[in-house]
């Protein structure tokens, strides 16, 4: 069973290769995405988190899943002094770089629910595999038709910060600019929740980023820094390494 839908401001393809699984699952995926996307986000004057940021809700008022992920862009926060910050001065409340990988692990936990062994969720370049093993391509942070890495998963999840999508949209917290230092960087680990708010934290962070993400328990890490070297952790599973800077 394959599907893609555009949910969330990006495209999330679904593949799932166990017999029995049938589009009611994909439909109560993709409704999930949906209701995230209603729900958190920031560009929605009507969602909670809108409304949280407006003062018109208490933090007693908050439903448990807001509660749970602002509670994670705290621990990300403190872990990182502060760069990874989802409330910068005169900006609203943005808990972005947490709610994709949040969501998007919780609707791999609904297909696994499902009776679903061996499938594929890719959100975004952001992926999620189970039953593999399963090869993923990282792009390469300066030409969009080329990888600059293959790695291969049996059961778990990669995600990747860089510019090549949306430019400068990471702010280091700490001084409100654009983080500086890498290019991509790329997160393995067992949850895409995990997975992405380290590479994001990572970003933000810079050049120590890469050191800062590698020390995270369960997490392998393969970077580019802005002087087009290449660094990784001796776990991150690559089956094939190209030149960064070629």
């Amino acid at each position: 069973m394959r599907r893609v839908e555009h949910v969330m401001g990006f495209p999330v393809s679904l593949r799932v290769d166990d017999e029995g699984i049938g589009q009611e699952v994909a439909d109560a995926l993709f409704a999930w995405l949906r209701e995230v996307d209603a729900r958190f986000s920031p560009f929605r004057p009507d969602s909670e988190v809108s409304r949280y940021d407006r003062g018109e809700l208490e933090l007693a008022d908050l439903s448990a899943d807001l509660t749970e992920i602002l509670g994670l862009c705290e621990r990300y926060r403190a872990a990182t002094g502060g760069a990874f910050d989802v409330r910068l001065p005169g900006r609203p409340l943005d808990p972005c770089a947490v709610v994709k990988g949040w969501s998007v692990q919780r609707a791999a936990e609904l297909l696994t629910a499902a009776g679903a062994r061996r499938f594929v969720l890719n959100a975004g370049g952001d992926v999620v595999v189970s039953g593999g093993p399963w090869r993923v391509g990282i792009r390469h942070p300066e030409h969009a038709d080329r990888l600059c890495t293959v790695l291969e998963l049996t059961d778990g999840a990669v995600a990747t910060s860089a510019r090549y999508e949306r430019g400068d949209h990471i702010l280091d917290g700490r001084t409100g600019t654009p983080a500086t230092g890498l290019l991509s960087v790329s997160v393995v680990s067992a949850s895409l929740t995990e997975a992405d708010a380290t590479a994001t934290a990572a970003f933000a962070l810079g050049p120590k980023g890469v050191d800062w993400a590698a020390s995270r328990p369960g997490c392998e890490v393969f970077a580019v820094d802005t002087g087009r070297r290449v660094r990784r952790t001796a776990g991150f599973p690559v089956v094939r390494e190209d030149a960064a800077a070629a």
